[in-house]
């Protein structure tokens, strides 16, 4: 008669499901909205944008270019600019060296 004791002791508490599929997936698809919504969307974005200021280079535009020059488009071509930074000197520069297209006469006002 002992043993059915410890066959009693033995039985414990009922087994708790699994959890389902949507609490295990949930997790993840959070992750993957905050990426979406915190990296790749604003750099797409910002893709766009620059994508946008190099399609709209215009001879007479004044550029401010990565590494800090200022100076006035003198030519587009292609996927090259030409840029007066003084009084007759002139660069050529890939377009993708533009950072931001300045406002007319900024340059003068300097």
């Amino acid at each position: 008669m002992g043993f059915f004791i410890a066959d009693a002791w033995a039985e414990g508490a009922p087994v708790a499901g699994e959890p389902s599929l949507l609490m295990n997936l949930l997790p993840l698809l959070a992750f993957v909205a905050i990426f979406y919504f915190l990296l790749w969307r604003p750099q797409s974005k910002r893709n766009k944008e620059q994508k946008e200021l190099l399609g709209n280079l215009n001879k007479g535009d004044e550029v401010l270019l990565a590494g800090g020059m200022l100076g006035k488009i003198t030519k587009v071509v292609d996927d090259y600019i030409v840029v007066e930074v003084a009084n007759n000197i002139e660069i050529r520069f890939q377009k993708s060296a533009v950072s931001a297209s300045l406002p007319k006469g900024t340059i003068k006002n300097i």
